[in-house]
């Protein structure tokens, strides 16, 4: 599966919990709640420009993490423009000089834990009645021509 803003892989990175509305005990997985947050009603902040800040923040570099999400240098540099420009304070610094690198500021760290909340409250209050939206699913065999490709 990708992300519609990113175009990366959605598998969550290493030691990371699943997406907010993956479903616990009995269910298969199928339904996924992803949250989004417009800002003067456009499309601002996803879980994907927010995988885009960890891995920064894991790898210090805005070029290794456009990589880990399968992004080019330049698209992964117009998302974190496009991130500094949203807030009042940038949620991402450069450091100069040869290969100098990149990191959160404090600003971008609370995005983060902020955004991470919300989707862990959204997805407990959530979780019941995307259960019962997947019961109604029909199998993916079945019907396979009406899902979206991963």
């Amino acid at each position: 599966m990708t992300d519609g803003v990113t175009g990366e892989k959605t598998e969550a990175p290493p030691g990371r919990t699943p997406p907010a509305g993956t479903p616990k005990g009995g269910a298969t997985g199928r339904v996924r709640l992803t949250l989004r947050v417009d800002v003067d009603g456009r499309a601002a902040l996803g879980h994907g420009k927010i995988r885009l800040l960890e891995h920064l923040a894991q790898t210090g570099s805005i070029s290794a993490a456009g990589r880990a999400m399968g992004m080019s240098y330049r698209r992964t540099w117009l998302l974190v423009d496009s991130l500094n420009k949203l807030f009042a304070q940038p949620l991402v610094v450069t450091r100069p000089g040869g290969g100098g690198g990149a990191g959160l500021t404090e600003a971008g760290q609370q995005v983060i834990a902020l955004y991470r909340g919300v989707e862990r409250q959204t997805a407990e209050l959530a979780a019941d009645s995307l259960a019962r939206i997947e019961a109604l699913l029909a199998p993916p065999e079945a019907c396979p021509e009406k899902t979206v490709p991963q």
